[in-house]
């Protein structure tokens, strides 16, 4: 009897427990997630997406589905969830009140292969090493005592590119040149940057033009490579195979660019020792010597690799991202003669025809900023900015995303969204800059206008880029004449990768506007 009554007690504690469970758990509410895209592939899910399939671009396929999902959604790329956004509203919560949640990035397999395995500080998962080395690139490469240390380094190149060019207009029959001017800005900024970071200069030709065009190739491969998702990144269970052959290439580009970078820094390390030039000006190399002994770096990586991965980032991120800003300045102003006048006026009126454009004259030439700030609203240099990782769970825009989850937000379809740029947002107006949007900074404040990111990750090399892409533009806009081949329309395709380069040749007619005594 006390058995059975023993039982009927137990059974009645174990149905008020199982109901006051069920209770609790009926009134939490669910966890909110993002909507999901439809759309997926079996096993790879939306990953087809991301590799401009059919032509079409990852930010082109990503704003579409914005348009039909709103601007927070999620794709799956394999197992992996990745949360897409596409307004201002969304990135100023991402970049300020989740700014450490979002500062990490993925284990990529290019980040991985190219990055010497996480050293370089942009590709770099958030954490004490990042901190450490964002921290001595901020202070001791990018600093604004730095720059202007090597102001004259700058002036000299841009002056370099332009003499040369202008004697080859003056030498021709009819005054003027053809310029394929992808590779012409290319080889301006890679010269500026290498004598910048470690004291060198190819002059695109010669004995250098092998050794250029290997370079170039090998930048072209990094920005290729470095934001693609290979299978194994989504699907891991496939690590073992290389789909496609990409990863064999990434290693191929990687051991191509350790090659050169190593190369430089025996060359430094063996002047360093021997005492020579002492009384020439340091190169970011010179400084990495110096200083990274002295950092407090933990034993993460060897000195070697932390000051080749830096420089390797210097170079790189310093070079290519200001090409592709000043090919599509360039490509615009041709589509758009009205405004490429303006810029030529402004410069007469501002600095005349009788000196050359100096770094002083910048602040006064608003027109062409103008130009600048609209030239990277509508062709940011990245579209859809880094990669990043969710650190901890977290809330956006009311919706729960779990830890683990990715990251992207479509610079290109947020700055062209007309509820904040008007009905004629994906026109080429360089006067909104002076109007309507005068205020708007692109330094990470205003979070509408934001092509170099925003947050504690954003570019440190911001401010060197804006620089490079006003000199350039307004040296060359002063110094020539310059229409398309046939006057035909420029082709304004793009292509994939990190950086959004055109993606045909920019071909333009060049010829001398300002008077030979001057050059």
């Amino acid at each position: 009897m006390e058995l059975m009554i023993s039982a009927i007690y137990g059974a009645i504690a174990f149905t008020f427990l199982l109901c006051s469970y069920l209770l609790r758990s009926s009134s939490v509410t669910p966890k909110k997630s993002p909507p999901a895209a439809g759309g997926a592939r079996p096993f790879i899910g939306h990953l087809h997406l991301m590799g401009g399939a059919g032509g079409s671009l990852p930010h082109f396929n990503l704003s579409a589905l914005a348009d039909k999902y709103g601007p927070i959604f999620t794709i799956r790329l394999g197992i992996r969830r990745a949360v897409i956004v596409s307004s201002a509203q969304l990135a100023k919560e991402l970049y300020t009140a989740c700014d450490v949640a979002i500062s990490s990035r993925p284990n990529l397999k290019s980040a991985i292969y190219l990055s010497y395995d996480f050293a370089m500080f942009g590709f770099t998962p958030y954490g004490a090493y990042w901190r450490e080395i964002r921290k001595l690139t901020a202070m001791e490469l990018l600093s604004s005592r730095r720059i202007e240390l090597l102001k004259e380094v700058r002036g000299s190149e841009i002056d370099k590119s332009i003499n040369e060019l202008y004697k080859q207009t003056t030498m021709a029959a009819e005054k003027r040149v053809v310029v394929e001017m992808k590779e012409w800005f290319g080889n301006l900024n890679l010269n500026v940057v290498l004598m910048m970071v470690a004291g060198k200069r190819y002059s695109g030709g010669g004995d250098d033009a092998e050794e250029t065009r290997r370079w170039r190739a090998v930048m072209r491969d990094f920005f290729h490579f470095i934001t693609m998702v290979v299978p194994a990144d989504a699907m891991p269970y496939l690590g073992w195979l290389d789909l496609g052959g990409h990863e064999k290439k990434m290693k191929e580009t990687a051991k191509e660019l350790d090659r050169t970078i190593g190369g430089w820094l025996a060359e430094h390390r063996e002047k360093k020792n021997s005492g020579d030039d002492e009384s020439k000006p340091q190169d970011f190399m010179d400084v990495m010597l110096s200083v990274v002994k002295s950092a407090n770096f933990q034993g993460e990586y060897d000195a070697d690799t932390i000051i080749k991965a830096t420089c390797g980032t210097m170079i790189i991120g310093g070079s290519d991202p200001t090409t592709v800003m000043l090919v599509w300045a360039l490509s615009l102003l041709l589509n758009n003669r009205r405004t490429l006048k303006k810029v030529q006026e402004e410069l007469d009126e501002q600095v005349g025809r009788e000196r050359r454009v100096k770094e002083s004259d910048i602040n006064n030439l608003v027109y062409l900023q103008a130009v600048a700030k609209e030239t990277l609203r509508l062709y940011p240099a990245s579209p859809l900015g880094g990669v990043r990782e969710f650190g901890e769970d977290t809330s956006v825009g009311g919706y729960h995303v779990p830890k683990g989850t990715w990251l992207m937000i479509n610079l290109w379809k947020m700055q062209r969204d007309p509820r904040v740029w008007g009905d004629d947002a994906v026109e080429f107006r360089p006067e909104r800059f002076l109007e309507t949007h005068k205020i708007w900074d692109m330094r990470g404040k205003d979070f509408e206008f934001i092509p170099f990111g925003a947050g504690r990750r954003i570019c440190p090399g911001t401010n060197f880029g804006l620089h490079m892409l006003h000199l350039v533009l307004a040296n060359f806009l002063q110094a020539f004449d310059v229409t398309t081949v046939s006057d035909q329309a420029v082709d304004m395709t793009e292509s994939a990768g990190l950086t959004n380069l055109k993606a045909t040749p920019l071909d333009v007619v060049v010829a001398p506007r300002l008077p030979s005594y001057l050059y």
